[in-house]
């Protein structure tokens, strides 16, 4: 999709219009709260579709909607987030990286409601590339199973209203990125060797672990993420890896960064007494459960 344009267009433009706007230009979306960032409908981006009726349908019973787009193969777009949380303020690191060549060729650049801003790049359809947080950094990456808020959507941040709104074009010569070398630039990860036989040795599926959690229903995620993080926590996975891996799960589950910090922090500083081991896939299945649903 030619990025700059539609954000260009959708300027000024109320949220229902602004979705007829991706729907017409073939972009998939799907409604999130008024206001927020929490998807409205059952599953999320998965939901997303660029057919027209079903668009029209979603914003004439929520007119205030604000606009979801998934990221990765769905859009044909990645972003990077440099977010603005408390102390955290991710331009630095975005600007180190920039320097590098890791991250100057980008299609658009849409500032987001916490005063941080949105960098979008064409996405590569022949590497896949998974979202990702780093947390201490201020950068998070939004790839294969993430979604991004877009304009002309609202947001209300620290009691202030704010809309993502276009604020800068590349050069015409926009490229993909590589997200797994902007990561090991930005936030160093063990050596593949180190981190293979960490994950062998403690036989965890974590992806499996976060993709249940992110399909929990509302008034579950809480519990759902806390209870995750235990098991992690149990099989010697450690609080940054458990935030890299379960964070963007639970940000797409609709819970918030604040929120999902501060669960992850408690579940590492409270966990007691020994518990059986989670197994997924090549042990025996799990012997916990959650509002008793097993999980194997």
């Amino acid at each position: 999709m030619d990025t700059v344009a539609l954000f260009a267009g959708v300027i000024g433009l109320s949220p229902r219009e602004g979705a007829a706007r991706f729907a017409a230009a073939g972009v998939p979306i799907f409604p999130c709260k008024p206001t927020e960032k929490r998807p409205l409908t059952e599953h999320g981006f998965r939901d997303a579709t660029s057919d027209g009726s079903q668009i029209a349908r979603w914003w004439s019973r929520w007119p205030e909607a604000n606009i979801g787009m998934p990221t990765g193969r769905a859009s044909a777009v990645e972003v990077v987030d440099i977010d603005v949380h408390g102390r955290v303020r991710g331009f630095a690191a975005f600007e180190l990286a920039r320097r590098e060549g890791l991250v100057d060729r980008w299609q658009a650049l849409v500032r987001t409601a916490s005063g941080g801003m949105h960098a979008y790049y064409p996405a590569d359809p022949d590497r896949v590339q998974a979202s990702w947080q780093a947390a201490s950094a201020g950068i998070d990456f939004r790839g294969e199973g993430g979604y991004v808020i877009v304009p002309p959507s609202l947001v209300l941040f620290e009691g202030n209203r704010s809309t993502y709104e276009l604020i800068g074009a590349g050069r015409g010569d926009a490229v993909s990125i590589d997200a797994f070398t902007l990561r090991q630039f930005i936030d160093p990860r063990p050596t593949p060797a180190a981190s293979t036989l960490a994950e062998a040795r403690n036989d965890v599926d974590t992806e499996r672990i976060a993709a249940w959690m992110a399909a929990r229903g509302e008034g579950e995620r809480n519990r759902a993420l806390y209870w995750a993080a235990c098991r992690l926590a149990e099989n010697g996975i450690t609080d940054q890896s458990a935030r890299n891996v379960l964070g963007p799960a639970a940000e797409h589950a609709g819970l918030q960064r604040a929120e999902i910090l501060t669960t992850i922090r408690s579940a590492y500083r409270t966990l007691v007494g020994p518990t059986p081991p989670f197994r997924i896939g090549g042990g025996s299945p799990a012997s916990r459960s959650l509002n008793g649903q097993v999980i194997s």
